[in-house]
């Protein structure tokens, strides 16, 4: 019956030094900590190593539900595999604690907000893109690849799309999609 600690935090720039002391003066001893976004369970492996190690009786101790999940049914798929391992969860900062019906009540509410709190987020953004591209400031991002090089490869050296993405690094389909831009402009 021992405590696991789990922190994350989305970007390389941010710190989880804050979160990793919580959980020490919650008593865990082992804490798994991660920068990746929450969004997603993909590419989270200290949490998948976590989940593997936990054993009947543990506890998953983190500083707030938003550090394991930010979506819903995310949270949920984590809560289910914890509860069939025998595994109860504690956060630090909120009252849960999996072992009672309002403490599960409580981490379904949370669970909502912070998928909320998500998609909240993305639709800053996007209107923020819609405004800036209204004003003329937003360009995306930077090709990846140099259509001229592409061109020249094609008509100057008689290169097929195969070969041209093997010398430039990219793949078939982004040949595809320059010389076809290219014909557009013709």
């Amino acid at each position: 019956m021992a405590l696991y600690g789990y922190a994350r935090v989305s970007t390389n720039d941010q710190d989880f030094t804050l979160q990793e002391q919580a959980l020490r003066a919650a008593g865990c001893e082992v804490i798994r900590a991660e920068k990746v976004t929450g969004t997603s369970r993909t590419d989270r492996t200290e949490l998948q190593v976590l989940l593997d190690f936990l054993r009947r009786g543990d506890t998953l101790v983190v500083t707030r539900i938003d550090r394991l999940a930010r979506s819903i049914k995310d949270l949920q798929d984590i809560v289910c595999t914890l509860k069939e391992q025998g595994v109860t969860l504690k956060a630090t900062e909120q009252p849960i604690d999996t072992r009672s019906a309002a403490g599960k009540a409580f981490l379904d509410m949370l669970g909502v907000f912070a998928e909320f709190e998500t998609n909240l987020r993305r639709e800053r953004q996007i209107e923020g893109i819609a405004a800036a591209k209204s004003r003329g400031v937003y360009r995306g991002r930077k090709p990846s690849v140099d259509t001229a090089e592409i061109l020249r490869l094609r008509l100057e050296d008689k290169l097929g799309a195969t070969e041209i993405a093997r010398r430039l690094g990219v793949g078939r389909a982004t040949v595809y999609r320059a010389l076809a831009n290219c014909e557009k402009q013709a």
